[in-house]
Parts: structure tokens; sequence; C-alpha cells
């Protein structure tokens, strides 16, 4: 009776252990279904969201003006098509080539994961100076400025301005002189302000200078200009494309004086005479005048 039970006691462990094995390979395989199907759709997702994508080198951190751009401080994220913006690199053989005849340095101040684009970066060997950002045919030339001409210190590199001269222009009829307004200048580019030639600049600075990019018949303008009277620069909005037409203000024009009429002449009244010998006296005679 004792060996039966005990038969009966170990075949019921084995069917126990058969069947926590048998749950345990089941459940095993149902776990490793359920994470390939997981690992299926992830892919699935990762291929719907990089379709229509394309990789573009953005920088790794901050960089502002002047900093030499190195592979260490950029990386490539996927961006959509329809979003790149113009002028991106997409191409680290691009941005740096191996025949390249010196490093790129950074123009503009850019944050962590902003996209690189060629006008924030000099070509390879060119220096971050202002020749970089002087285009053909034009020139720079530096307009002295003070707090009240130079917009109170609110100017920056890229910012465009309009520039008022102010002197005096001689008359031609008493000799004497006129102190004028003109605009002289209009939608003049800044590439400088001082000696920083960044648009990182924060808060307002007090310049003495700023420099311009213009062409040479410009400048001749700007140095007799300058030379001859007083240099105001005027800031013009961002997205103001408008044309400025010739303006000019004197003295009369600013207070509304009207220039009042000469007084009329009276003419004189002609008178004709004939003489008369009564004698040896010779006496004037008046007579009506014919011409």
């Amino acid at each position: 009776m004792r060996a039966v039970f005990g038969l009966v006691l170990i075949i019921g462990v084995a069917l126990a252990g058969g069947a926590v094995y048998l749950a345990r390979d089941y459940i095993t395989q149902h776990q490793a279904q359920l994470a390939a199907e997981r690992q299926a759709a992830q892919e699935a997702l990762e291929n719907a969201a990089l379709a229509g994508t394309t990789g573009v080198i953005v920088s790794n951190r901050t960089m502002k003006y002047g900093e030499r751009l190195s592979e260490e401080d950029v990386r490539i994220v996927n961006w959509p098509d329809e979003a790149i913006p113009e002028g991106s690199f997409v191409d680290m053989a691009v941005l740096f080539p191996e025949n390249a005849n010196g490093d790129r340095f950074v123009l503009r101040t850019m944050e962590k994961d902003e996209a690189l684009m060629e006008v924030k970066v000099t070509k390879p060997g060119e220096s971050a100076g202002l020749t970089s950002q002087l285009e053909k045919g034009m020139r720079a030339f530096a307009i002295s400025v003070d707090v009240a001409s130079g917009v109170s210190g609110f100017l920056r590199p890229g910012d465009s301005v309009d520039v008022y001269w102010t002197g005096t222009v001689s008359s031609n009829y008493d000799g004497g002189g006129t102190e004028i307004t003109r605009l002289i200048q209009t939608n003049i580019e800044l590439i400088a302000v001082d000696q920083t030639a960044g648009t990182d600049l924060t808060g307002a600075t007090i310049a003495r200078t700023v420099t311009v990019a213009a062409t040479p018949e410009q400048i001749a303008a700007l140095a007799q200009a300058q030379n001859t009277g007083r240099l105001s620069l005027a800031l013009v909005g961002v997205q103001d494309d408008t044309v400025s037409a010739a303006v000019e203000v004197d003295q009369r024009k600013l207070l509304n004086i009207q220039e009042a009429a000469p007084a009329p002449v009276e003419a004189e009244e002609r008178k004709c005479f004939t003489n008369i010998r009564r004698g040896a006296e010779i006496v004037q005679t008046p007579i009506p005048c014919t011409n």
C-alpha cells in the first residue's frame, strides 16, 4: 500500500513538473513573440519617420563669431525634406573637404542643434574678418557716430540704415549760406560696429564708428559728406523694403516760413526837355516825351 502511494506521489510530482516546464516554455515563447512584434513595430515606425527626411549637419554646442569650426562641433540629424533651411550642409565631405586650404570659421552666433548654413561659416581657409562679408564690387567705409547720430547705441552688424547729411549750402545771390539736412544714401548695410563684426552683441553699445558696405561711388559721396558736414543715421526696419524719396529740409521748411514777396518798385516818371536859346542864355523847356 505504501509502495502504491509512493508511486502515485512520484507520478504526480513528475506530472506537475512537466506541466510547469511546459507552461514556462509557453510563456517564454509568447514573450519572445511579443518582443519580436514590438521590435518589428518599432522598426516600421522608424522607417516611416525616416521616409521623406534628409540628414542635415547641425551644431553640437553654442558657437560664437570667429570660432574655428571642427568636426567635433557638428553632427547629423534627420530633418523633414520640406523644412530644411536653404543653404544647409547635408554632406560632411562638403563642409570639411579633404583638399581644403584651411579651417572654416563661424560668422554668426549659432545655438546648439542649429543647422549649419553657408552664410554662417566662412569658406575653407578664409578668415572671419570683414573681407569675408563684402560682396563683389563692395567696399568697407567707416562713419564716425556718437550717441545721437548712432541711434543711441542700438545699431548692430547686419542692420540697414539711411544716411542724412546736415551742412551749409552757399547762396549764389547774396554770398551767404543756408543750413540744410538731406537724405544722401538709403538702405546701407552695417558690417561692423566699432571693432565688432559679429551679430552677438547684447544691450546698447555706444559706438564711435560704424563700418558700412557700399559701392565706390557711394563711398565717395559719404566721404565728401563726412568732410563737409555732419552725418546722422536712421535705422531701417528688418522687413522694410520701401524706397525713400528725395528728402531735403532747411530752416524755412522746418518752421513753415513763407518767403515774403519783394515790395513793388515804383517806376520813376520820365521827363523830357528841349533847349531854347534866348540871346546869350540857354533855357530848358519841358516837352512831351515821344519815345
